[in-house]
């Protein structure tokens, strides 16, 4: 694939690639007993209809399902459900009561809502993205229920999933507390990863392992930090987890600082972390750990590190913080209404209204024929414009291929399979598959075409595998023509923003460690750190993402991959530092000099990039000891 890659252009590598790993069979049950079995209750009920809305509300949530944490999962499932139940509600009554031209722009208006929000994060985009496509459903599909009834249901189907998920135990997970399977084996990655990079220290791999380390910090802080009734961890059990991983962070500080130094550690070094990681997966404790050398500040750093955790795990510990802030009010405000949100929700507005107005008058026009299944069009856009799946030529490409596939497949079962036996079994099916097909968008519209053209002549209307192909041909096409369409804002304002969100957060971290005030308050240091790694690998994901892009868009983030690099070389320095100080109390020269050339490069690139510097907002030059 490598080869391949670098024969092809990127927005058609990224096309051709599929994600790697091993099958979530958890997942997978979890899928087969969702939307299939609720289907099959309402068939033997005489309420059929009423199986199809919850079957949508647990393949919608099936497609949010992914491994994490069941705290997680909450937010991660239960958010976009209560959106889609909302905008099933919407859009159920808006279709009954109201004419084309007032529905297409409430509509619209509904989009650029929603768009906006996802700009918030990815819980906020999975959250807009059922929003409109429930919406568009319930616009659109027949049904005999009325709209709460619809959002009733809707969210029943989805919190089945939940439920299932919450209950059910993840396979292999027999140590300890079942409860916390996913958030022990985060904080155990954790662990893995801080040995991975003293492995590569001094060698060509270090800088892939401390991004490495970085993801599996953000993942675990994802994992315990979810929704909870009380604001501290409750149990004996998960405030043992969260002291743990509040032990991982000054080891993950002083690997980061031997990286930085680019100096081999002893293989003994290693070992450390790596008992710490079972011991973690385990509920066993670490036993003797071997001690590495304390010949320099980092070294010492390292043992001293390995000597609280070994404590923490042994005896227990208070640090149940998980050394990350709740966004204000304000801040989730500045991000909906920035840059960002502004391009985001304009570029989904125009997507999501213009493929309703095509929609409506081609169903008007009878197009469709007898059977009001215009929902399509629009509800294909909207998965389209979502970022998150990939390039824009990606998806396309793959939502194409996807639509094609799964109507023949389907077409094929069909023309066979006993009805409604044999389509409920095939929703189960799909509905298992899901997981699976995440991994690729293409792979994941075929299962998703399948399970919908099931569900739809489950609930009466005849087959339409012909006509979804065209409706998605058709979405695809205004989708890549308002893609293209000159900038309503500023292009590429997403990048920008969140290398804007990056350099700001470097900032704060950096006065943060060269204020004498403020070297001894570690768990503040700590959070700063956090969020200036997680806000920069926030920022290089939206970079790849644009540099695979058509060139035409790919153009408009430029230059943002060097500020990315600037910026991460910056913040390892700031933390090199920050290990500093805690040893001697001063700076060398060797830091200096290397965060003034830092800061000058970083000036220099931010202003080729195109990438204002708020007023205010200079980095500090740090002065030698």
């Amino acid at each position: 694939m490598s080869r391949l890659s670098a024969a092809v252009p990127p927005w058609l590598a990224h096309a051709l690639r599929a994600q790697r790993g091993p099958v979530p069979w958890s997942a997978v049950v979890r899928g087969a007993l969702a939307a299939g079995p609720l289907l099959l209750v309402a068939v033997l009920s005489g309420r059929t209809s009423v199986g199809v809305v919850a079957a949508l509300g647990a393949m919608l949530a099936g497609i949010n399902d992914r491994p994490g944490s069941r705290r997680a999962a909450v937010r991660r499932l239960g958010v976009p459900a209560l959106a889609g139940a909302g905008g099933l509600l919407v859009g159920s009554y808006a279709g009954q009561h109201v004419g084309a031209v007032t529905l297409t722009l409430l509509l619209t208006v509904l989009g650029l809502l929603a768009g906006a929000v996802s700009a918030v994060g990815p819980v906020a985009s999975g959250a807009g993205t059922q929003l409109l496509v429930a919406a568009a459903i319930g616009a659109g599909m027949p049904l005999p229920e009325p709209g709460w009834q619809r959002a009733l249901f809707f969210v029943g189907g989805a919190g089945w999933l939940l439920v299932l998920r919450l209950a059910l135990p993840t396979p292999g997970a027999t140590a300890g507390d079942y409860r916390f399977d996913g958030e022990r084996d985060a904080v155990g990655g954790v662990y893995d990863a801080v040995a991975a990079l003293l492995e590569a220290v001094g060698g060509p791999d270090a800088p892939g392992r401390r991004v490495a380390l970085t993801a599996a910090l953000d993942h675990a802080q994802d994992a315990l930090g979810g929704p909870r009734l009380r604001s501290y961890a409750s149990s004996a059990a998960e405030r043992r987890l969260h002291a743990q991983y509040a032990a991982a962070l000054p080891l993950a500080e002083a690997a980061t600082a031997l990286a930085w130094a680019g100096e081999a550690v002893p293989a003994r070094a290693v070992e450390g972390p790596r008992r710490l990681a079972v011991a973690v997966r385990t509920s066993t404790h670490t036993g003797p750990l071997p001690a590495p050398s304390r010949s320099a500040p980092a070294l010492r750093a390292l043992d001293d590190a390995l000597l609280h955790a070994a404590d923490t795990f042994d005896r227990g510990g208070d640090d149940t913080a998980l050394h990350t802030r709740r966004r204000t009010a304000t801040s989730l405000a500045r991000t909906v209404l920035g840059s960002a949100g502004r391009e985001y929700g304009l570029r989904v507005a125009l997507c999501f209204g213009a493929s309703v107005a095509v929609a409506q008058a081609l169903h008007h026009a009878r197009w469709y024929g007898s059977h009001s299944h215009w929902y399509w069009l629009p509800a294909t856009a909207v998965f389209l414009v979502k970022p998150d799946l990939g390039p824009l030529a990606s998806r396309v490409i793959c939502r194409a291929a996807g639509t094609v596939l799964g109507a023949v497949l389907f077409a094929g079962f069909a023309a066979f399979l006993p009805r409604p036996a044999g389509l409920v079994a095939l929703v189960a099916l799909c509905g298992a598959l899901i997981p699976v097909a995440t991994r690729h968008f293409a792979a994941q519209t075929a299962v998703v075409t399948v399970l919908v053209l099931s569900l739809v002549m489950v609930g009466g209307e005849p087959g339409a595998s012909w006509s979804r192909i065209g409706e998605t041909l058709l979405a695809c096409a205004i989708v890549l023509l308002v893609g293209h369409l000159p900038a309503l804002g500023q292009r590429g304002g997403g990048v920008r923003a969140r290398l804007t969100h990056a350099a700001e957060a470097a900032h704060v971290y950096l006065a943060h460690v060269l204020d004498d005030g403020t070297t001894d308050d570690r768990a503040g240091r700590w959070t700063l750190r956090r969020e200036a790694y997680r806000a920069l690998a926030e920022a290089r994901a939206s970079i790849d993402l644009a540099a695979a892009e058509l060139p035409a868009l790919a153009r408009h983030a430029e230059g943002t991959d060097e500020v990315a690099a600037t910026l991460e070389r910056l913040v390892d320095t700031t933390t090199a530092c920050a290990v500093q100080l805690d040893d001697t109390g001063r700076l060398t020269p060797q830091h200096t000099e290397r965060i003034t050339a830092l800061l000058d490069e970083l000036a220099e690139g931010r202003e080729r990039a195109g990438l204002v510097v708020k007023e205010g907002q200079a980095l500090p030059v740090p002065l030698a000891g």
